[in-house]
């Protein structure tokens, strides 16, 4: 009966000795021990040779291994990743093409460029004077970036149908705002009282005689219609609301038609 081989013999011929968990070297696919993993221990044969220091006058400087680059540093700066020296201007993976640079998934992708156009645009606008409205909004998109990133809401609703604001909570709580998330589909009185359940509020809308939690606009001051929808509010042709933008939750009188001043809801942050 033939024995069982379990493990692989290190590819160094003075080793040779049998491993039960062999590396694998990702440059020369050779077999090595645990004392050979390294690229230096088995002198790998794929391993571009490394740039040496240089003694100029006395002092060691260390060129850069970028192609065509005269670069170079008194102090070493090594990447991380494919251990070679580089100048401090192609120190990133990026900036030198780094043979170990993962490949950015497409979604990551995608939001890196939108980003970058953001900035893009941002500085452009300093320079050719745009106008305000395009001002506000590449601010807007910045603003909605922010907020995807910390608002509380439903996570079962598709991202298709959330609808996301910076809400301005009452003057008697101990939070100034928060971010939160809605379904477009909602009428502005379901709003209010998921708005209120996610900041724990007290919520009397069902109580004759006490006062109302209503939702207001960030510039009037205006307390919105409770079976409104935000697709109604957001497809306004004068946009009273938009995505990513601020709303105003606040107690009002049964009598009152909104906020007497907004100016102390978005100083509080």
């Amino acid at each position: 009966m033939a024995e069982l081989e379990i493990g692989k013999h290190c590819q160094i011929d003075s080793c040779n000795q049998t491993d039960f968990l062999p590396f694998v070297c990702d440059l020369c696919s050779g077999v090595y021990c645990l004392e050979h993993r390294s690229r230096d221990a088995h002198s790998c044969s794929q391993e571009p040779a490394k740039r040496e220091p240089r003694t100029e006058g006395g002092t060691k400087s260390y060129p850069c291994s970028f192609q065509d680059c005269k670069g170079k540093e008194l102090l070493p700066v090594i990447c991380p990743h494919c251990e070679k020296h580089f100048c401090l201007a192609h120190r990133h993976q990026d900036d030198h093409k780094c043979e170990k640079l993962e490949v950015q998934k497409p979604r990551m992708a995608a939001t890196k460029e939108l980003v970058q156009k953001i900035v893009e645009s941002k500085d452009g606008s300093k320079k050719k004077g745009r106008k305000g409205a395009k001002n506000s909004a590449t601010a807007a998109k910045v603003a909605l970036m922010k907020l995807k990133l910390h608002a509380a809401g439903d996570k079962g609703l598709p991202q298709t149908e959330r609808t996301y604001f910076q809400v301005y909570l009452p003057k008697e709580s101990t939070a100034s705002s928060q971010p939160m998330f809605f379904c477009s589909k909602w009428s502005v009185g379901k709003v209010v009282d998921y708005a209120a359940s996610l900041a724990n509020l007290k919520n009397n809308n069902n109580v004759l005689t006490a006062k109302k939690l209503r939702l207001c606009h960030p510039q009037t001051g205006e307390a919105l219609r409770m079976d409104d929808t935000l697709l109604l509010l957001l497809a306004h042709p004068d946009a009273p609301l938009y995505n990513g933008g601020n709303v105003i939750l606040e107690y009002l009188d049964n009598d009152s038609t909104g906020l007497g001043d907004v100016s102390d809801y978005i100083a509080q942050t």
